[in-house]
């Protein structure tokens, strides 16, 4: 799908959360719309998605005819009772009886077939961006630059009213299309034509209740956009203010356990109280504008529903047409009326989906965005060892970190880096795992397996295995591999819970979380460990069990740890020390 998406328009892509990008022209709008939807239906389940599309589309043209018929029996059923024809009735009784099952059967099909084609594009546009958002770290740049907030809102919820919004609306004006060429034809023969006299002139109109209603639809969807125009900023303002409340909570859950020690509850509801405040104050204005749409919309209907009756009853007083002739044609005009009115009937839904469209867009851009940097990183001639030349780790501003002038570690080597708190040790560390680009230099890679340990392990909520397997998946490991591991890292009481899902974040003390985390490179078994604050949560002991592990099964692997405790050294021998002044090899 990313080759296939074209260069958004300059005045999109260029600060999308002003006020200039939000009123982006509807030509725009409708690009940025094209290249979002567009993919798909050309995918490798265009053919399933096609086929259930043309289903839904069957039935609605059937519907339609359906509808149509609907619009002859009304009339003859009201000229029956109007001539008091006893044995017409029963028989259009019994017609009805027939379309209503062939449209209930039809309704039932329809709703299931649309479902089943928004889900089959749900899932298949979901699976684009989340390959995207999880691509070369672009969840990990995204969240760094703050370019695109609460990704998760976006891929799950904008996701879902992006695909769901944009095929009802595109089968309801296709929909309205077939409904407005079936009673076009009614209107115009039904009409018959309006003779009057002009500055002496006489004008003669066939059909005037088609202009009628053409008129009256194009200047009422004029006037809506007009009136309805700034819902879209408010509407996507107030999904972002929704999305920021919902984070705020998450954030509570995750986090309890520190809120409770600092008694932070106050704070927190001062917080959440604001972020909800915005909500509310935003959502005046949602209010505000919803109201005028609505008060338009609804005496738009209730003066399009008069205005047919209005015309046609002089007419029928003047006994030119039947009473059934004016139900059928009261039917026509109102559904030649609301087939040209569908822009007025649906402009929430539509403000609502433009919004949604500009977060998605939003989205993707952020995830093809790339950080420009200076650092190179090549593979290294000599497979055995890692080489820094001339390294400057910069802040993302350009302000210089440290200057590194040459490291060179061979395979099997034990290096401690360590210097004061903010030189830049954790960000060489990310500089060699190849997510931070500011800087300037050159580091050359050795080959084999490589693995990075931060202060904090990430565990996915899932079984205790997957967690210890993690980042591969937990049937690359045998289970008697898992609980020998578990006990080398001093964690016997789990070897019981192996398959039980949990939170394991909140269930795991953070030294346990550390020494899970050993485990994992004794199973994954790397050539390459780096090691940033991974045993901080430790007692001596356990630390230097835990590196007393890599030394006996792991006796080729090259270390390189990142710590402050002094007490670290003494599993190293290398020690290589970051300063303002100069980052030197230094020795125990």
């Amino acid at each position: 799908m990313s080759g296939e998406s074209a260069t958004l328009p300059a005045s999109l892509i260029q600060g999308l959360s002003t006020q200039d990008a939000r009123r982006a022209s509807w030509r725009e709008w409708l690009a940025a719309a094209w290249r979002l939807l567009q993919p798909y239906w050309v995918s490798e389940d265009r053919w399933r998605g096609r086929g259930l599309l043309a289903l839904v589309i069957g039935i609605d043209l059937a519907r339609t005819y359906l509808s149509v018929r609907i619009s002859y029996w009304q009339r003859d059923y009201w000229d029956a009772l109007a001539e008091h024809n006893l044995a017409a009735f029963w028989n259009l009784m019994w017609v009805y009886i027939v379309i209503i099952a062939i449209l209930s059967v039809s309704d039932a099909a329809r709703t299931w077939f649309f479902q089943a084609l928004e889900m089959r594009w749900r899932a298949w546009v979901t699976d684009v961006f989340l390959h995207r958002y999880l691509d070369e770290t672009a969840y990990y740049r995204i969240d760094r630059a703050g370019s695109a907030d609460n990704p998760d809102q976006r891929i799950g919820e904008d996701l879902q009213l992006l695909t769901s919004n944009s095929l009802r609306l595109s089968l309801g004006l296709l929909r309205n299309i077939a409904s407005l060429f079936s009673y076009t034809v009614i209107v115009w023969n039904l009409s018959g034509s309006l003779a009057f006299a002009l500055g002496g002139v006489s004008v003669n109109i066939p059909g005037y209740m088609l202009w009628v209603a053409v008129i009256y639809a194009v200047l009422g969807s004029w006037l809506l956009e007009k009136i309805g125009h700034p819902l879209v900023r408010v509407d996507y303002h107030q999904q972002r203010c929704e999305a920021h409340f919902r984070y705020l909570m998450m954030r509570v859950r995750e986090n309890a356990e520190q809120i409770a020690f600092y008694s932070g509850d106050n704070a927190e509801f001062v917080r959440l109280r604001a972020a909800f405040k915005a909500i509310r104050e935003n959502w005046r204005r949602v209010m505000d504008y919803t109201k005028r749409i609505t008060l338009f919309h609804e005496g738009y209907l209730y003066a399009g529903g008069y205005l047919p009756l209005l015309i046609i009853g002089p007419r029928y007083f003047a006994g030119e047409i039947t009473l059934g002739t004016v139900q059928q044609l009261s039917i026509a005009f109102a559904n030649v009326r609301n087939a040209l009115s569908w822009f007025v009937l649906v402009y929430k839904d539509m403000a609502l989906l433009r919004s949604v469209i500009q977060r998605i867009t939003e989205f993707e851009t952020a995830t093809k965005r790339r950080e420009e940097g200076g650092i190179a990183i090549t593979q290294n001639v000599r497979a055995d060892r890692l080489d820094i030349q001339a390294l400057d780790l910069c802040l993302p501003n350009g302000d210089t970190l440290v200057h590194i002038p040459e490291l060179s570690v061979c395979a099997g080597e034990r290096w401690l880096i360590r210097g004061y708190s903010g030189i830049g040790k954790s960000t060489l560390l990310r500089a060699l795992a190849g997510i931070w680009p500011h800087g300037k230099g050159e580091i050359a890679l050795p080959d084999g397996k490589k693995m990075f340990l931060s202060q904090k392990s990430y565990l996915p909520i899932d079984s205790l295995r997957a967690c210890l397997c993690y980042p591969s998946d937990e049937q690359w490991f045998g289970v008697g591999e898992c609980l020998e591991v578990l006990r080398a890292v001093r964690l016997e009481d789990l070897t019981e819970r192996l398959d039980e899902h949990d939170d394991w974040e909140k269930r795991l003390s953070p030294g346990e979380q550390q020494r899970l985390a050993f485990a994992r490179v004794l199973l994954h078994k790397p050539d390459w460990i780096f090691l940033d604050e991974s045993t901080a949560s430790l007692d001596p002991a356990n630390e230097a069990a835990m590196y007393g592990l890599f030394k006996e099964r792991l006796p080729n692997a090259a270390i390189i740890s990142v710590a402050h405790r002094e007490s670290v050294a003494a599993f190293h021998d290398k020690v290589f020390e970051l300063s303002a002044d100069s980052a030197k090899e230094v020795f125990p």
